[in-house]
């Protein structure tokens, strides 16, 4: 238990709740002092005015009938019942008339209010006291009651106390007091138990997050922070870091899969490369034979360069890092430029390319990013189209469709007509061109999907009757 709120005390929620509590303990207490006090000087106010009331009575009769009067009212209002008190003592303080027996001494002594309670005895309260069977020990240390009082002196020096009991107005006070003390007491049992059920719930997510952390530095990288769906601050922290952690883990397995990719697809081209060297060494014997080995050599070199390069501009782009420029991209001059560059090639070919352009496409992005891209995809697209008994088509289009600008690149080939497949073609060394008679790396079109992912786009592959299509499609707001 000890150990438990100790650790509950360590975290910043537990440690601000408890100063909160103490706040709220040093307002509770102000506050119930304030009440009682405040209680307490509406009642002696309310006293007072009643008192005065009598005394106005009082002094009324006193003009009407003189000192006879007054006796007859104070004897005729001390038989009635109630909280009021009155007395007529002669000059010297002995007690004439009225329903008090007895008074704590000295309070005859001064005119005027007396200046804090007094204690006194009624006439009867004995009796009373001991069928109560409790006797209240006033400040001056007898059995009795506490009150306030008017003292008035009559020209003949006759001395008029009029008063009021005390003890509704105690009683009050103590019922005051102990309402707001029981509701201070609930409300702060009610604080600290909500603020340890809060701070402990607060340390079991964390411990939960902690241990699933550590799994996870642990080596399960399959392992993710829990989330209980309550969608307080640890729900989102636990959100965002899971989204982290499933990025680093697409990274993970991207690396896991470029490094399997160059050990398999890289080796041949590489051994290749050795045993032409090889060969020419063992072989030739001309200058020209060896500036031939030397010319495959430098050319086998230079298709390696640039699969090492797509490889690292692929994973550049992929890990949402490029220091590529962007700015404002026409995307009519682009594919312009790129068909007028491939018309030789196609027509080496056999192939037809054609371009439909709508009209001015303008998006935010690297426009050598995006013709790099679009490059590779028509490049394919007259590769894989070309026949030697028809006469294929290649056609680029550009257009806005459903918000987008979208930039399709259609041939009437063979195309891909498994679903599967078409998802596999944009993965990193992927070729499905069982003879491999087409030069290549399978870099073409996952660098085309980078490419389109960094400009928040994406790169669709559809099937067409016959062929393959390829869309770039572009956010519409980019321009």
């Amino acid at each position: 238990m000890w150990h438990t709120l100790t650790s509950i005390m360590k975290t910043t929620a537990a440690r601000l709740s408890a100063l909160y509590f103490l706040l709220f303990g040093i307002c509770a207490i102000f506050l119930v002092f304030y009440m009682t006090s405040l209680s307490v000087r509406m009642l002696t106010v309310q006293t007072q005015e009643t008192i005065n009331e009598e005394v106005q009575g009082l002094v009324a009769a006193y003009q009407r009938g003189g000192l006879p009067l007054l006796v007859r009212t104070i004897e005729r209002r001390a038989r009635q019942p109630g909280a009021n008190l009155y007395l007529i003592a002669d000059p010297n303080g002995r007690i004439l008339s009225g329903n008090v027996e007895s008074l704590a001494p000295g309070v005859l002594a001064a005119e005027g209010w007396t200046g804090r309670p007094f204690a006194y005895q009624r006439y009867g309260d004995a009796g009373a006291q001991e069928r109560a069977g409790s006797d209240r020990v006033t400040r001056a240390g007898e059995t009795g009651h506490d009150a306030i009082a008017l003292v008035l002196r009559l020209p003949n020096q006759m001395i008029v106390l009029v008063g009021r009991d005390l003890g509704e107005p105690e009683r009050f006070r103590d019922v005051v007091r102990r309402a707001l003390m029981v509701a201070l007491g609930m409300m702060s049992l009610g604080g600290l138990a909500i603020w340890f059920l809060v701070g402990r719930r607060a340390l079991k997510r964390i411990d939960s997050i902690s241990a699933a952390s550590a799994r996870i530095m642990g080596g399960d990288l399959a392992g993710r922070l829990p989330v209980s769906g309550a969608g307080d601050e640890f729900d989102r922290l636990s959100e965002n870091l899971n989204m982290m952690l499933t990025r680093i883990a697409s990274l993970n397995e991207g690396l896991k899969q470029v490094s399997d990719n160059i050990a398999h697809d890289l080796k041949t081209p590489l051994t290749r490369l050795r045993n032409r060297a090889e060969a020419a060494l063992a072989k030739a014997s001309e200058p020209a034979e060896y500036r031939e080995a030397l010319e495959r050599t430098i050319a086998e070199s230079d298709q390696l360069i640039r699969t090492f390069n797509a490889i690292l501009m692929i994973s550049r782009l992929e890990a949402g890092y490029s220091s590529e420029t962007v700015s404002k991209v026409d995307l009519v001059d682009l594919v312009r430029d790129v068909v007028e560059l491939y018309e030789p090639v196609a027509e080496e070919s056999g192939v037809t390319l054609d371009a439909e352009i709508g009209g001015p496409q303008v998006v935010a992005g690297n426009r050598e990013l995006i013709a790099q891209s679009l490059s590779n995809v028509v490049d394919n697209a007259i590769k894989y189209s070309s026949a030697p008994d028809r006469k294929p088509k290649v056609a680029v289009c550009l257009d806005r469709v459903d918000g987008e600008i979208r930039l399709t690149v259609s041939d009437d080939g063979p195309g891909i007509p498994d679903d599967a497949d078409r998802q596999r073609a944009t993965e990193r060394f992927v070729r499905l061109e069982k003879s491999r008679s087409q030069p290549g790396s399978g870099l073409g079109l996952s660098l085309a999907k980078a490419v389109m992912k960094f400009h928040r786009g994406r790169l669709d592959l559809s099937a067409r009757d016959p062929g393959l299509s390829v869309t770039m499609a572009f956010p519409g707001t980019q321009g």
